[in-house]
């Protein structure tokens, strides 16, 4: 530890400590722009000049390192001189634009501009003019005139989203920040940039003009997307949400979140919103009071149950619904004699059911990923399906951490990898069963009976080899493995892996409340997700999905709805598909008009409020399900706050669920039959099309990850089939078919083919990875 003493204050800090870092420790403020606690150090503002004793000059507090013994003045007379001079540099050419800046009221500048800038400017030159740029639908470079230099945006770019977006080209006076020629920001964690811009330079192209920062009431929330549970400000301005920011929190989503959670917030103002609950008479919609709805499901439900018993009635909530939502939606059907309650729509193994030894979770704590010495990712969209995971993966590796993949495709992760194994999907089951072989040779270990055939490569070598040195390696099965038909297969060989390796194993979770899902019991006691729809009932109950784009296999779902005698929509949107197969429309808070519970994918609970009312005639989804539990006489429906219902569920206080656990009981290690000839399909979940929410704001769907699905085959597979790059093609699955235009992707595993699920385009398709056909169109 080195002693130090700033504005006579003394402090010990670490070796390779920087003076900024001192500062920050005793509680000194030292003005700055280009610093930044996530950030490599860059030096470029100067904004940070203090004092040093036996310095010859001012030295930039967040490039000096502490020496031991070492005084600083942050405040002395020659100290404020330097910064008073660098902010007179600063505001040279800046334009005298604040009565029209978006950024006016929360700008590092202008604030500091009061206490060190000077009361006229001496420069009467004429100011130097920067034109503006265009880079995507979600960041607006149109004002770069403000643009101080300080690189915050270039080095997000590289260090954070992993991909340099923004460069600075040119040299002194002619410096500015710019795309690669004619590229725009695409990242999925770029509007970032937006918050750490010290000035008005980049701001929020949806946000714009819209309002004032002083206009705009700050509240908490969590965010109901990934699973990571990021925590949020949401600020409202006349119960309209207005804007999405990050609200620190170093253990979860740091200060960070993704576009998708940022701008998302858009379909809140939808024309799509369902304000009142509507329900169909003699084939035509009318709305309705909440009463007469509420009797009509009761009325319908109650009458199917009693003709056709409890199990002609099922029930399907969407994986983002609160604990306190899905919970009470158990109850409802619980009590009308049905234990045919899922909330796993893209699920389509089963075979882990009532097998699990506890809640299935992460396996660490978010915040442990850094320290990890090996990490090993199976089967996951990682970049897309969770971006701020994928970013402390990006950071961890850049320091020691060895991270691999097996993947069902080639994308660039923008992650420093040890190794990557592409396979389809249906081999990867045998891929991970390789490493388990490769790991139990390794080790000198026997190898797992039923494994004994199967052929190791050097790339399974690589990631067991990785797994068994060090100290902490972890194993997560991403959103495909969990999604696939070997589901319970691959849990069972990475749970043999960690055996072997010493690593823990874990789900990366697919939804805010996947872990919270199986929390509250939302799961079935007799039919699940699949089973409900394969063997059709009589009513169905949908909260918060959408099954054209939620399920695993919407053929199947739609069919079974379309013959059923009464299908129940709860839903914050309007849908238009679903006018035709539901009886009836009951319209529910998204998550800023309710207050709910999420678990994350570590287990950690994390309440929130509702932060504007809710609109029109929408009710929050718990309060519906208490209502119709009392018009069906159900008991136990008597709750009058949703944290009744949480603390029933979850215990009061608790920061983390109890009884996490990943391991499966009376589940042995095997392998399917090999796979038969054809093609597969590879169906990811575009991340700007992965909820109802995100599938309504409009920014968001301008964005290249908002385009339409294409047909994405590698050279090879597409040769053999006659399709050339381009052209139009005719996919199938079943009874379904879309006209597609093919892309040569060599990303893509031979044999296979990659079409998004969850897209109006692919909407009438089947199974997310099942048999599919392509022909010429």
């Amino acid at each position: 530890m080195l002693e130090i003493e700033i504005d006579g204050k003394k402090a010990q800090v670490p070796d390779g400590s920087t003076v900024m870092d001192a500062a920050q420790q005793v509680g000194v403020y030292i003005p700055h722009f280009c610093y930044h606690k996530k950030l490599s150090i860059a030096a470029n503002c100067r904004m940070c000049l203090v004092q040093v004793e036996k310095a010859p000059k001012p030295l930039p507090a967040c490039a000096t390192p502490v020496t031991n013994g070492m005084k600083v003045f942050t405040h002395s007379d020659l100290a404020v001189k330097a910064q008073k001079g660098v902010m007179e540099f600063l505001l040279i050419n800046h334009p005298l634009d604040c009565p029209i800046c978006d950024q006016g009221g929360e700008c590092q500048l202008q604030d500091m501009s009061v206490g060190y800038g000077p009361m006229k400017s001496r420069y009467t030159e004429e100011k130097h003019v920067v034109f503006h740029k265009s880079v995507g639908p979600l960041i607006s470079m149109e004002e770069m005139s403000r643009c101080i230099h300080c690189t915050r945006c270039v080095r997000f770019g590289q260090e954070i989203a992993g991909i340099m977006e923004l460069g600075m080209a040119n040299r002194n006076m002619h410096s500015e920040i710019m795309t690669f020629v004619g590229r725009s920001v695409d990242s999925e964690l770029s509007g970032n940039m937006i918050d750490l811009c010290p000035v008005g330079a980049l701001t929020s192209k949806p946000f714009r003009y819209t309002a004032r920062s002083w206009e705009l009431q700050r509240r908490k929330s969590v965010s109901p997307h990934d699973s990571v549970g990021a925590n949020l400000v949401v600020q409202v301005k006349h119960d309209n949400v207005m804007r999405v920011l990050p609200r620190e929190n170093e253990s979860v989503n740091e200060c960070w979140i993704s576009d998708k959670e940022r701008f998302s917030y858009q379909a809140l103002n939808s024309d799509e919103r369902l304000t009142k609950p509507m329900v169909k008479q003699g084939g035509e919609w009318k709305e309705c009071d909440w009463n007469v709805a509420l009797d009509y499901v009761a009325h319908g439900l109650k009458d199917i149950a009693r003709d056709h018993g409890g199990d002609a009635v099922a029930a399907l909530a969407a994986p983002n619904s609160t604990v306190e939502e899905m919970y009470l939606l158990g109850k409802v059907m619980k009590g009308l004699g049905s234990g045919n309650i899922d909330f796993r729509p893209r699920q389509s193994d089963f075979g882990s059911d009532f097998k699990r030894a506890g809640t299935p979770w992460l396996g660490l704590k978010l915040s442990e990923i850094k320290d990890l010495d090996a990490a090993l990712v199976v089967g996951s969209f990682l970049r897309k399906d969770h971006p701020l995971i994928a970013q402390r993966l990006r950071q961890a590796a850049k320091k020691y951490t060895k991270v691999s993949l097996l993947s069902v495709t080639g994308d660039d992760s923008l992650i420093k990898l040890h190794t990557q194994r592409v396979v389809a999907p249906s081999e990867l089951v045998f891929a991970l069963a390789a490493v388990v072989k490769a790991a139990a040779e390794a080790k000198g270990s026997a190898v797992p009976a039923g494994l004994e055939t199967v052929a190791v490569c050097a790339e399974s070598r690589q990631i067991a080899q990785s797994l068994i040195e060090g100290e902490k390696r972890a194993i997560f099965l991403g959103n495909v493995a969990t999604q696939s038909d070997d589901a319970t297969r691959l849990h069972a060989l990475a749970l043999e892996l960690g055996k072997l390796t010493g690593a823990t194993v874990g789900f990366l979770g697919e939804a805010a409340n996947t872990v919270g899902g199986h929390v509250a019991w939302a799961l079935p006691s007799n039919a699940n997700a699949r089973t409900m729809f394969e063997q059709p009932r009589k009513a169905y109950v949908l909260m918060g999905i959408e099954p054209e784009f939620d399920v695993a296999n919407p053929q199947l779902v739609l069919g079974a709805l379309k013959q059923a005698n009464m299908v129940v929509f709860m839903s914050a949107f309007k849908h238009a598909p679903a006018l035709e197969y539901a009886d009836v429309m009951l319209p529910i808070s998204p998550y800023t008009e309710t207050a709910g519970t999420f678990v994350n994918t570590e287990g950690r609970i994390q309440g929130f409020n509702g932060v504007v009312k809710p609109r029109g005639e929408t009710r929050p989804a718990w309060k519906v399900l208490r209502v119709l539990g009392n018009v069906l006489n159900l008991d136990g429906f008597g709750y009058e706050s949703s944290e009744q219902i949480r603390d029933e569920v979850l215990g009061k206080g608790a920061e983390f669920v109890a009884n996490l656990s990943n391991d499966l009981n009376g589940v042995a290690v095997s392998l399917p039959a090999a796979a038969s000839g054809g093609l597969q399909r590879i169906a990811d979940v575009p991340i700007h099309f992965a909820d109802p929410m995100a599938r309504r704001a409009p920014a968001l769907q301008q964005t290249v990850d908002g385009k339409a699905p294409v047909a994405r085959l590698n050279g090879d597979t597409a040769a053999r089939l006659g399709i050339a790059d381009g052209s139009q093609v005719r996919v199938v699955q079943g009874q379904g078919a879309a006209v597609l235009a093919a892309k040569i992707d060599n990303n893509v595993p031979a044999g296979c083919v990659r079409v998004s699920a969850a897209h109006a385009t692919t909407a009438a398709l089947g199974a997310m990875f099942g048999q599919i056909t392509v022909e010429r169109a």
